[in-house]
């Protein structure tokens, strides 16, 4: 069941959170629904990422605007749906898929589908309370280009696709690709990486960091900034405020200790921006939720905004949870 997407290289795990994985853990000889579906989307999204290396590459990126000047689709956001949505659809026909772009019936050329899967993530344990789940159970959330505004603009370290996989509401694998991880390092080396995620089995593909004891480090919206977001971020009494593109980015910055909080104080970003990210933080032990300390629910009728906006931390949620000005919360409603 497709919704919202149209119709129509290896990265070895780094970071394990359970040191044991025996209690409520089976291992995955069965291969499971949803780990076929996590290591399905780890092979798609790497492919998606290298449809967005490529967008770029050939020079033309066919930007369109959608509502505004900073609400932007390019040729990269269209293919690189295309080929996740319909490679998944492919596999799981009875999954609900919600894409970003609003695209027009078409086929879909061969060369996007992608049927491989990433064989290390079968040899994973699957927790025990998600094994007997059905493919028509699960919803996903496909950002095919999280970033867009700051992939136009070269500030490509800011771009990543995401693949979010729900369960009754809750956000419980996901998959980041980052398409440029390491292109500042030269133009020989070797560029992307592939982090995921399932909640009681841990997060992979990184190296978790903690920010600098004592450091309140504030990651925000770089282009969707407004007097909500401004007066919500000084409440925090930043040390530092990092201004930059996408929800995966800024996510990813919290596990590699580069920031302290990820405070969004506005409507803007949907649910896909933050379904398969918030896995990899829960999955480390973080927190993620709206401004007013809400779960954020992922079901496939819910509204796609995130209209209460986003608080995230890896440590001390508390802290910046108690900080939001209670006019920030009068202003975002749920």
């Amino acid at each position: 069941m497709l919704s919202s997407c149209g119709r129509f290289v290896l990265q070895p795990p780094t970071y394990d959170l359970l040191t044991g994985r025996r209690p409520g853990l089976i291992m995955a000889s069965g291969h499971t629904v949803l780990m076929r579906l996590v290591a399905s989307a780890y092979s798609i999204a790497q492919k998606a990422g290298t449809i967005v290396r490529r967008v770029i590459a050939e020079g033309d990126l066919g930007i369109v605007e959608k509502t505004c000047a900073t609400d932007l689709q390019t040729k990269a956001d269209r293919l690189a749906q295309m080929s996740i949505c319909s490679s998944l659809a492919r596999k799981f026909p009875k999954l609900t898929i919600i894409g970003e772009e609003d695209l027009p019936f078409e086929e879909v050329d061969q060369e996007l589908i992608e049927d491989g899967q990433w064989e290390e993530i079968l040899q994973q344990p699957c927790p025990t309370q998600y094994s007997a789940i059905k493919e028509e159970d699960l919803v996903v959330w496909v950002d095919p280009l999280d970033g867009t505004k700051e992939y136009t603009e070269g500030l490509l370290d800011n771009v990543t696709v995401l693949i979010g996989i729900a369960y009754e509401g809750k956000a419980i694998a996901g998959v980041i690709n980052q398409p440029y991880y390491n292109y500042q390092a030269g133009p020989d080396a070797t560029l992307g990486r592939t982090i995921w995620g399932v909640l009681g089995l841990g997060a992979f593909g990184f190296q978790l960091k903690e920010a600098p004891a004592g450091k309140h480090i504030i990651t925000t919206t770089r282009s969707h900034s407004n007097k909500l977001v401004t007066d919500c971020v000084t409440a925090m009494n930043p040390d530092d405020v990092l201004r930059v593109g996408g929800a995966g980015n800024k996510i990813i910055q919290l596990i590699e200790g580069k920031a302290s909080a990820y405070v969004f104080a506005s409507p803007g970003c949907k649910k896909w921006d933050t379904c398969a990210p918030e896995v990899i933080l829960h999955a480390v032990g973080g927190k993620l939720t709206d401004i007013h300390g809400n779960a954020l629910q992922y079901n496939k009728e819910v509204k796609h905004m995130n209209s209460a906006g986003v608080l995230a931390t890896l440590r001390d949620y508390d802290y910046y949870a108690s900080r939001v000005p209670q006019s920030v919360k009068n202003a975002l409603v749920p």
